[in-house]
């Protein structure tokens, strides 16, 4: 069977999730596994294009963009060995729904759910939790196409090498086609979500991260207010937020009412500041129970750009005391609060956190908001103190700065060299990060 009988192609306009990536180019949605190997043995590059979530260009190319919603794969949940094979396009949203119906849940989750697997495993998406790793660290198997079309089922006894660096492979390595993950029992979480001060939360820290199962913390620029996020496993979903105050809380509040502050501040920079102030002392305490992922993941529809580094864990307080000297010196205003986060180290060659506990500093714009001069002076920061950009997030870095800081780089740069030898999934993104 021909590509051009097994997968349906058309030419389309495509942009990410912030707005600020796009591209023209072929589209091919192949709908089978022989289908995606023909088209990666036709010769030419290619890039499997997931949920738009990254706000780099790591998904954008100048060849074929390959949608893979269309291929088959397995769905398979073993609820005695507690793990979960879905296609890698199946999004995050749908694969919890799924763990839910049979009692399971993956042990930690980012802020957001339209991501598909792949795309989030393969750029290090992670949540927040002292003992816990990016969500790569639960893959426990998976299929790759590479380069050459061989198809690999790899895990931890069957090509180690490649399953190791793939569980964070930038696409580089070759199309993922089937993961399989390790879950736990389906769990219930208590939220605490309170106002606080950033200068209790810069000398408190240690102990509010060892203290709860999963940390989250927002400082609002131009205050010295933050909001402390804890959610910790309890046995009874004994406290369910009443559905207007989610609504109230989680949609109209922190969508549509941060929406149009975010407007008025791009319009009246002035208005920055006070708005910060008044949002940050409007913010009141509230705890409530609920299933897992209902509580990881909240709606997020107001857009923005982003740019995430992960640090030594020891380092938060010299960033986070650092940022307020920095945005002062901008020539616009910063809208958005600045989101930490904390996670565990592990041992996956491109992760951010590999071999070390990490902090997280996500700092933002409001989309059509200018973002450079920041993002660059906090990436000029975290060059100092050894950061690690988020590969999803926007960044600046190039091969040369980024192998200092990755002890596996140039083993991975290898891999690639042995699975892709004719760069069939390079972009203008690998070829800086990774180089040509």
């Amino acid at each position: 069977m021909t590509a051009s009988r097994a997968a349906a192609t058309s030419v389309a306009q495509w942009r990410n999730w912030a707005g600020n990536q796009q591209a023209t180019a072929r589209a091919e949605r192949p709908r089978d596994l022989d289908a995606l190997v023909e088209l990666i043995k036709t010769g030419g590059r290619l890039k499997p294009v997931g949920s738009g979530h990254s706000f780099t260009d790591i998904a954008v190319t100048d060849g074929v963009r390959v949608d893979l919603t269309a291929l088959p794969g397995p769905v398979d949940v073993d609820r005695e060995a507690r793990t979960v094979t879905v296609p890698a396009g199946m999004t995050l949203a749908t694969l919890n729904a799924l763990l839910a119906s049979h009692g399971l849940a993956l042990p930690n989750l980012g802020d957001i759910d339209a991501q598909t697997v792949a795309g989030a495993i393969s750029t290090g998406t992670h949540g927040t939790g002292a003992a816990y790793g990016c969500l790569s660290t639960f893959v426990v198997g998976l299929t790759l196409v590479t380069g050459t079309g061989e198809v690999l089922r790899c895990d931890a006894e069957h090509h180690p090498e490649v399953f190791t660096a793939a569980r964070v492979g930038l696409g580089a390595l070759g199309v993922l086609t089937e993961v399989t993950l390790r879950c736990v029992d389906a769990f219930t979480l208590r939220a605490h979500e309170r106002p606080g001060r950033l200068a209790d939360v810069l000398t408190g820290w240690p102990d509010l991260v060892a203290e709860n199962d999963h940390c989250d913390l927002y400082w609002f620029p131009y205050t010295d207010r933050v909001q402390v996020k804890t959610n910790n496993r309890v046995p009874a979903h004994d406290r369910p937020l009443p559905g207007w105050r989610g609504w109230l809380d989680d949609d109209f509040l922190a969508n549509t009412v941060f929406a149009g502050a975010c407007r008025l501040g791009r319009a009246l920079p002035a208005a920055v500041a006070p708005i910060n102030a008044i949002s940050a002392r409007a913010l009141t305490e509230r705890v409530y129970t609920g299933r897992s992922d209902t509580v990881f993941c909240t709606p997020r529809r107001v857009r923005f750009t982003e740019m995430e580094y992960g640090f030594p864990r020891d380092a938060f307080p010299t960033v986070l005391g650092a940022l307020p000297r920095i945005i002062e010196t901008l020539p616009f205003k910063v809208q958005f609060p600045v989101e930490v986060r904390f996670t565990a180290a592990d041992d996956i060659p491109l992760s951010h956190g590999y071999g070390r506990d990490s902090v997280y500093v996500a700092v933002h714009q409001f989309a059509g908001a200018p973002y450079e001069p920041y993002f660059r002076a906090v990436e000029s920061l975290a060059r100092e103190l050894g950061g690690r950009p988020h590969w999803g997030k926007l960044h600046y870095r190039d091969a040369e700065s980024l192998r200092p800081v990755y002890p596996r780089f140039d083993e991975f740069v290898a891999l690639r060299d042995r699975l892709d030898p004719d760069r069939v999934f390079a972009n203008a993104y690998t070829e800086r990060v990774l180089g040509a």
